[in-house]
């Protein structure tokens, strides 16, 4: 799609506008659905700009123009860091966000921004996830990456890290939604992701260059995630976390909404737990998103299918690794072989506890063999010496 010329003084009064004190996204909606453009906007008189709704104050501060300075700086702040604006009148401006109830007249983008265009499912959950929430994530959304999906979440700590990577891995497409502004790293220890977002996914925001990571960001952006996706899949979180927010906006958006089932005993499966009980689909691998897409978004993944073979793209990758997995087994080392058949998916074991389960072998043969399953991607290591095989 092509990109419209937008000159340098349009962008600059499209952030005057987005900059302008107490002037909330639906009200400045309404002020472009009457005056069209943030130029005409700024040529209004205060009067007209009462009459449009406005309060007294914000209605001064547009007429004083006093946040153009600042517009300018935030120019500035983009081009360094390579960002973008996609406003409302950007054809590249994802269509299915257009139609929710409040949508973002800009957006921030670093990255590549024909992505917001492409069929998006939102991967979302908690925080603090468990060894079972982090595999089924990081699985479920390298699948779905791979049949053609664009993964789309926060990049906070837990199931959102999970989900990116797991579409990074599988060489397919992710979109990050911040909720701080995209020249800004929030976890600090996501900074290589936010990098790999940025150069083969994209990263997008509603939040002005700069903008530090507010809690009260957090629900503002989440209307986003699930508003360029066609649905949203929950994998964990508590009955009222910020995933079942998410999950709620999809719902009222009329997105379809999908979540993995998990233990009853534990309290960050009450949510998709408690959305599957009402309504929601049950998500046990990749096919059951796909077959619960409309039938033109089906289409579209058929034909994407197609295209990748034809180019040799993700699915010959798809296809190394799975090659990969399958003839891991008989190259393994005994100890290696041990090692593997003693861990589980949902259960990290601690090293010592390992060595005392994997009979006939030193704590050097079984470090050995862990390292060498890392390799092959088959285990992983978490904090504190604990080991869960990959599913």
């Amino acid at each position: 799609m092509e990109a419209p010329v937008l000159s340098r003084d349009e962008e600059l009064h499209w952030l005057a506008l987005k900059l302008v004190p107490g002037l909330g996204t639906r009200t400045s909606g309404k002020l472009l659905d009457r005056f069209r453009t943030p130029q005409a906007v700024f040529r209004a008189s205060r009067t007209e700009l009462e009459g449009a709704g406005l309060s007294g104050a914000v209605a001064q501060s547009i007429a004083s123009g006093c946040t153009f300075e600042e517009a300018a700086d935030q120019q500035q702040k983009m081009a360094a860091c390579g960002a973008v604006t996609i406003t409302l009148s950007d054809p590249r401006y994802p269509q299915p966000l257009r139609e929710i109830f409040d949508p973002p007249f800009l957006l921030f983008a670093r990255g590549r921004v024909e992505l917001l265009n492409t069929l998006s499912l939102g991967v979302v959950g908690t925080r603090r996830p468990t060894p079972y929430g982090l595999a089924v994530a990081e699985r479920l959304s390298g699948d779905l990456a791979h049949a053609g999906l664009t993964i789309v979440s926060g990049m906070a700590r837990g199931i959102d890290t999970a989900a990116h990577k797991g579409a990074l891995a599988q060489g397919g497409d992710t979109v990050a939604v911040l909720g701080c502004g995209v020249d800004v790293v929030y976890p600090q220890e996501n900074k290589k992701l936010a990098s790999d977002i940025a150069s083969k996914g994209l990263i997008i925001s509603e939040f002005p260059m700069g903008t530090v990571a507010f809690p009260q960001n957090f629900p503002i952006r989440n209307r986003i995630v699930s508003g360029i996706s066609v649905g949203v899949l929950v994998v964990e979180g508590a009955q009222y976390s910020g995933s079942a927010i998410t999950a709620k906006l999809a719902i009222d958006q009329g997105r379809e909404v999908f979540a993995v089932p998990g233990s009853i005993t534990s309290k960050l499966s009450w949510g998709p737990n408690l959305l599957i009980k009402q309504g929601a689909r049950l998500v046990q691998d990749w096919n059951d998103v796909v077959a619960e897409l409309p039938p033109e978004a089906r289409r579209k993944l058929i034909e994407r299918g197609r295209r990748q073979l034809l180019d040799g793209g993700l699915a010959s990758s798809g296809a190394t690794q799975a090659s990969l997995l399958s003839d891991a087994g008989p190259e393994l080392g005994e100890a290696a072989r041990r090692a593997l058949n003693s861990l589980q998916v949902d259960a990290p074991i601690h090293l010592d506890d390992l060595l005392e389960t994997v009979e006939n072998t030193s704590a050097s043969e079984l470090i050995a063999a862990l390292f060498e399953l890392e390799m092959l991607g088959l285990v992983k290591q978490l904090p504190g010496k604990n080991f869960v095989k990959v599913w």
